[in-house]
């Protein structure tokens, strides 16, 4: 298996460029999909340069309805024809806006309708296959990220209420009892997500990969506190000692650092061009 960014906040290679945003191409022996599609037709232009043809996808993973994740899918689908979508349908017809920054919406204009016959809709838990299985997210037995306070949809009235994440989807993929998870922004918490897999599945969760939404404190905002980052960092050593992660985007580089320091090698920080082979 392999995974290859091409749509991240970091910028590692001089001639591949970065964006506010998250895609991640992934590749088995039976399977080419693409995880999340950035803000842009940014992760177009990286892939070209990285060699990898979209055209071959045979899936797309949107893991929730934020422009930096799905911003690029139009532009994905008027260069494949055949990829199956798979999406919330909590993601359609909704708007999102945040606060961080002043407000502004977040969601992304577009019209599903002419794609029906390629839509996967994720209401409940979902195996594709032998090797992909989809979960929304059951676990509340840890706090969602601080930074979701700045977050919000349109609710039933179209009013504008804090955002609930009931859009946000978990990808796992599993091959010769290797288990992967890519957990978008983890915007319902990354302890969440790996204990609502973990229920699900059998295996052991050996990679983890995608945005934390752990960010750093910043204009005078305060997110995620030294304690907040510990007692996550110290759950993952008790519980999950022998899995992998490897965070960007909406990772903030003090929360890594702090996370680095007591993950050691078994974290890493992926960039836009960032490539690596499970």
């Amino acid at each position: 298996m392999k995974a290859v960014v091409l749509s991240d906040n970091r910028k590692g290679f001089p001639d591949i460029e970065t964006e506010h945003g998250l895609s991640i191409y992934f590749e088995t022996g039976k399977h080419r999909i693409l995880l999340d599609t950035g803000g842009s037709d940014l992760f177009l232009q990286n892939a070209s340069k990285l060699n990898i043809d979209l055209k071959a996808v045979d899936y797309v993973f949107i893991s929730h309805g934020h422009n930096d994740h799905m911003g690029g899918l139009p532009y994905f689908l008027k260069i494949n024809t055949r990829a199956k979508i798979i999406v919330s349908p909590n993601v359609m017809h909704r708007s999102f806006y945040s606060k961080r920054n002043g407000f502004h919406t977040i969601g992304l204009d577009f019209d599903f309708s002419p794609y029906q016959h390629r839509l996967i809709p994720i209401e409940k838990e979902c195996r594709i296959d032998d090797e992909i299985s989809i979960f929304v997210n059951t676990s509340t037995r840890f706090e969602q990220p601080l930074a979701n306070q700045t977050l919000f949809c349109e609710g039933k009235n179209h009013e504008i209420i804090p955002d609930d994440f009931s859009h946000e989807l978990i990808f796992t993929l599993t091959n010769n009892e290797r288990l992967f998870v890519f957990t978008g922004c983890a915007h319902k918490g990354l302890l969440n997500i790996l204990e609502t897999v973990k229920e699900k599945l059998e295996f052991p969760i050996q990679w983890v990969m995608g945005g934390f939404h752990l960010l750093d404190s910043k204009n005078g905002v305060d997110y995620e506190t030294e304690e907040n980052i510990a007692e996550i960092a110290n759950y993952l050593n008790v519980h999950y000692p022998s899995s992998l992660f490897i965070t960007g985007h909406c990772t903030g580089d003090r929360v890594f650092g702090q996370l680095k320091n007591m993950l050691e090698d078994r974290l890493t920080q992926f960039f836009s061009g960032y490539t690596v082979q499970f």
